[in-house]
């Protein structure tokens, strides 16, 4: 049966959307931080930590997001997910010079996205047939540089014109053009969602073996998370600070590995198609991301600091496609994915959460910037280990047809 079974592209196509609608609202912030520091003269702790409330909402939430929606179906999470995405967008719109209505805010938004967090992608991956699987977990991967891509397009006209609000304005009309899509799906009943009783395949709970799979390439994303985080939330004020460019040249680098992500995580799906396992495609990312931080303090402004955002970009591009096979290579076919994208996305969130704290305080040391690059080259090459690790337990992904 499974082997019969056809793709559901509209589920795809809306599990795909909803994660990068998702990625969109958390990386609106970058792109226009460099403004919202010289307006509002946030702390930097706290300008971290508005990323890193995304972090501690799905820390905190992702498990009972994910049993509320393996028990109770998706649509009840999606509208609650909605409207705490228009609450928090209003809020920092409202009362930008509070910084901490700001977190709260971003915490309110943070819940939202760990709901579609775990919708999105086990949505899209539940909807695929075993053919279309490793192209779709490719797709899949790609929701956050979509995302940033989105919110960096929506950031020129913000900084051209000096008000960071159009971002947020932009996000404000997107949410409501999601919750009109949102409200079609419900009514035409195109897709069963992930969980819930009409679930098309809750199969059996993982095993204790599966379990520690997880639980190692959950750990992988902790650690991939962290540095990327860190990465992608400061490079527009390390660009600034360190090479004297201006905000809009900051968000011409700051694109360069975003678009190399997205590129290699569709790559990323074509060799799981052909074959290549996921812990080996991990381990490769992440030896690559790794090299880039080592290399930091000798990286300048030309072309070699050209080259190592084209590398972080492709690193950080199979690190991601590779993680979310994870589900799929430990499980199986005619598995319920939820569970499993509960256990990764919860310790995802961990490293969302530390990653741009740490740089953060590294920043305001003197020499911060440069001392980040050996911290977070370890915690790359620990990543890549784990990798290895489950490129000996896994079969390749181009196996399970």
């Amino acid at each position: 049966m499974q082997a019969d079974k056809r793709t559901n592209w509209t589920g795809v196509a809306f599990g795909l959307a909803l994660a990068s609608f998702a990625a969109w609202q958390q990386f609106k912030l970058p792109p226009v931080l460099p403004l919202l520091l010289e307006r509002f003269d946030y702390d930097r702790v706290l300008a971290g930590g508005f990323m890193s409330a995304y972090a501690v909402a799905g820390l905190l939430a992702t498990f009972w997001i994910a049993r509320w929606i393996g028990r109770r179906g998706a649509f009840a999470a999606l509208w609650s997910a909605l409207a705490l995405f228009a609450l928090g967008n209003l809020a920092t719109w409202a009362a930008p010079e509070l910084g901490w209505l700001v977190l709260l805010a971003r915490t309110a938004e943070g819940l939202a996205f760990a709901i579609c967090a775990v919708v999105g992608p086990s949505t899209a991956n539940m909807s695929a047939s075993p053919r279309h699987l490793p192209l779709v977990i490719g797709m899949t991967a790609a929701w956050i540089p979509v995302g940033q891509v989105m919110a960096s397009l929506v950031a020129q006209p913000a900084l051209a014109s000096g008000r960071w609000e159009i971002a947020w304005w932009a996000v404000l009309a997107a949410t409501l053009l999601f919750a009109l899509w949102t409200g079609q799906i419900q009514r035409s009943r195109a897709i069963a969602f992930a969980g819930g009783a009409r679930s098309a395949a809750p199969g059996a709970p993982p095993s204790a073996r599966e379990r520690r799979s997880l639980w190692i390439a959950g750990t992988a994303f902790l650690l991939f998370s962290g540095q990327y985080y860190a990465y992608m939330t400061w490079l527009p004020q390390y660009l600034v600070e360190t090479f004297g460019f201006g905000p809009d040249e900051a968000l011409v680098g700051y694109l360069i590995p975003v678009v190399m992500l997205g590129l290699w995580n569709v790559l990323g799906g074509w060799l799981l198609r052909r074959g290549l396992g996921a812990g080996t495609m991990l381990a490769l990312g992440m030896a690559l991301q790794g090299a880039c931080w080592f290399l930091l303090p000798w990286t300048d402004a030309g072309w070699g600091g050209v080259a190592s955002l084209l590398v972080y970009g492709v690193g950080a591009g199979l690190g991601p496609t590779a993680l979310f096979a994870m589900p799929s290579s430990v499980l199986g076919p005619g598995r319920s994915l939820v569970p499993a994208f509960g256990i990764i996305m919860t310790l995802r969130n961990v490293g969302v959460l530390l990653g741009p704290v740490v740089m953060a305080q590294l920043s305001k040391l003197q020499g911060g910037w440069q001392l980040s690059a050996p911290i977070f080259g370890a915690v790359s090459a620990l990543a890549a280990l784990l990798g290895l690790w489950l490129a000996l337990r896994l079969r390749p992904q181009g196996t399970r047809r």
